[in-house]
C-alpha cells in the first residue's frame, strides 16, 4: 500500500532530523572544555507479512504458504543518544587551578541542593570563601579551602594539593579524588559540563588518581572537546542526503497515487 511507504519515508525524515540536531550540538560544542560528543542511535520498526500476489491474497487465506508472503518493514525509530567518552586533546593553560584528567575518571562536585554531579571540566576557580569551585560555582568534593596567606597551589598527578604560603612555608591541604563508572555512557547529561548518576551508569567508584584504573591529573592543562569537525561534517552531509532521499520517496509515492487515481477516473 502506498500509505505504508509514506509512513516509512516520514519516519526516515524524522530520524534524520534528530540526527542533524545531535550533529549540530556536537559542532556547537567544539570549543567546550572536556565536551564529549553524542551519537544518535536508531532501530528498525516492526515488520509485516505482505502477500506477494495482492490480487489473490483474500482467496489464499490461511492456506497460503511462507513463499506467498514477504516481510516489509515499517521504517525507523530513534532509540537513544550515546555519549562517546574518548579522550580529548590536553592543552596547556598555565593556570594553576586548571586540571585535566588523562585517562578514566570524573571530578566529583556538590551542587547547591546537596546532590553530587560529575564532570571532566577541570577549569576550577576560588570563590569568596576560598573554596575551590567549578566555573558555575559548584564545590569540588572533597572540599578544599584556601586561606588568605596562600600564594599558590601545586597539584600532583595523584591529586595531592600542596599550598604555598607567604613566608615560604607549605603544607598539604588535601587530595583531589576521582570517580569512575562501569558504564559512563549511561550517565545523564545535565548541562554546565555536568553528568548525573543513573541506574544505567551504575554507582560511582571513588579512588586516587593514577591508581586502580583512574587517570592522572595534570595541573595547568585542560581537556579539549573530543569533537572531530571533519567527521561531523561528513556525518551531516550523509544525514542530509538521507533526508533528501526520504523526501524524494514521498514525492514518488504521491505521483504513484495520482497516476492510480487517474486510471480509476478514465
Amino acid at each position: 500500500m502506498p500509505t505504508r511507504a509514506l509512513r516509512t519515508a516520514a519516519s526516515g525524515m524524522y530520524a534524520q532530523e534528530l540526527n542533524i540536531e545531535v550533529i549540530s550540538n556536537n559542532i556547537a560544542n567544539i570549543n567546550t572544555t572536556a565536551y564529549k560528543k553524542n551519537r544518535a542511535e536508531f532501530q528498525d520498526l516492526m515488520y509485516q507479512q505482505v502477500s506477494v500476489s495482492p490480487v489473490n491474497s483474500s482467496a489464499q487465506g490461511v492456506n497460503s504458504t511462507s513463499s506467498d508472503t514477504i516481510q516489509i518493514g515499517n521504517g525507523v525509530q530513534p532509540t537513544s543518544t550515546e555519549k562517546i567518552f574518548t579522550q580529548g586533546d590536553i592543552t596547556p593553560t598555565n593556570n594553576q587551578l586548571d586540571c585535566a584528567i588523562q585517562g578514566d575518571g570524573f571530578f566529583q562536585v556538590r551542587k547547591s541542593d546537596g546532590t553530587y554531579a560529575y564532570t571532566r571540566d577541570g577549569s576550577f576557580k576560588v570563590d569568596s570563601e576560598g573554596k575551590i569551585v567549578t566555573s558555575s560555582g559548584y564545590v569540588l568534593d572533597p572540599g578544599l579551602t584556601l586561606d588568605s596567606n596562600t600564594l599558590g597551589v601545586t597539584i600532583a598527578k595523584d591529586g595531592t594539593v600542596t599550598v604555598n604560603q607567604v613566608g615560604g612555608s607549605s603544607y598539604v591541604l588535601g587530595n583531589i579524588q576521582l570517580a569512575r563508572f562501569m558504564n559512563p555512557g549511561g550517565l545523564k547529561s545535565l548541562g554546565d559540563n555536568l553528568y548525573a548518576q543513573t541506574q544505567a551508569s551504575g554507582t560511582p567508584i571513588i579512588g586516587t588518581p593514577g591508581s586502580n584504573g583512574f587517570g592522572d591529573i595534570n595541573q595547568g592543562y585542560l581537556e579539549s572537546s573530543n569533537v572531530d569537525i571533519v567527521e561531523e561534517m561528513i556525518a551531516m552531509i550523509s544525514a542530509q542526503r538521507a533526508y533528501e532521499i526520504n523526501s524524494k520517496t514521498v514525492q514518488t509515492v504521491e505521483n504513484m497515487m495520482q497516476m492510480a487515481n487517474n486510471l480509476k477516473t478514465q
